[in-house]
């Protein structure tokens, strides 16, 4: 069998058997059923579908958690290994290098998305089993619950390139939660304060989609809360999601890029670093 398949596997064993992923699914869970609940609750009244309702706290939470918790999880993936010295006993079996950050990438990525998935998919059925959804909303929470997944593979792909830079677990988990700092709070506050400042005289639609690409989790933001009107509507964005040039192939595409770009960053790297 592939030493990838190995590797991967030997990270989700240890997922399970330290309680990461009965604790984090259990997080999730929790958390979702509580928006879940909250959410249903007006829609008597006004008449919204409550599983939308949970789609936009859903991603919400998602995008404040699920980075965090990708990042805890893989910031010494290959430091921690190196400082433990079980990388050198690892490396002394008959495999390339690039297979170990693949495998260990994939392990985590497994661990998220059992988490992930069985968290908000509870809610889901939850909503299901009590009539409050329908067709269109529900392919909309599915597509929520893929692009978690993917969000979270992309913190998993930067947590990894960090552990591959630095030389000890302290600085990487610094980094990482310097990581989380930019792109889920500093980077929309900033890009905030350039669109005030600006008052539409420089920063054209076409830029405007240009820096929202920057971020993952703006890709995501967009990517969810724009998979149907109702939820657009709810979540307020419909008139960003009508003006925006962004279909969702390329919302994905930027994902794949987040991924693709830090890991394989992260194999080059690993490659040439003496251990």
């Amino acid at each position: 069998m592939s030493p990838i398949f190995h590797i991967a596997l030997k990270e989700l064993r240890d997922g399970l058997r330290n309680r990461w992923v009965l604790a984090v699914t259990v997080l999730l869970a929790a958390l979702a059923l509580t928006l879940a609940f909250l959410g249903s609750a007006p829609t008597g009244v006004v008449k919204v579908n409550a599983l939308a309702v949970t789609i936009v706290s859903l991603s919400s939470l998602t995008i404040f958690l699920i980075p965090l918790v990708a990042l805890l999880l893989s910031y010494d993936a290959i430091v921690g290994e190196i400082d433990r010295g079980t990388m050198a006993l690892l490396l002394a079996y008959p495999l390339n290098r690039w297979q170990v950050i693949a495998g260990k990438f994939l392990g985590h990525v497994a661990c998220l998305a059992v988490s992930t998935i069985i968290g908000y998919g509870l809610a889901g059925l939850v909503l299901a089993a009590t009539g409050e959804t329908d067709a269109s909303a529900g392919s909309a929470f599915a597509l929520m619950l893929a692009a978690s997944v993917a969000l979270g593979s992309v913190f998993i792909a930067i947590g990894t390139l960090v552990s591959t830079l630095v030389r000890d677990r302290g600085t990487a988990g610094g980094i990482a939660i310097g990581v989380w700092l930019v792109f889920v709070l500093l980077y929309d506050m900033g890009l905030l304060g350039l669109l005030a400042a600006d008052q539409g005289r420089s920063v054209s639609s076409a830029l405007l989609d240009a820096l929202l690409l920057f971020n993952p989790t703006d890709a995501y933001r967009l990517l969810t809360l724009t998979s149907s009107n109702e939820v657009s509507g709810f979540a307020g964005l419909a008139g960003l999601g009508s003006g925006s040039a962004l279909s969702q192939p390329a919302l994905v595409g930027a994902l794949l890029a987040w991924i693709v770009v830090p890991l394989g960053s992260a194999m080059v790297l690993f490659s040439r670093r003496q251990v």
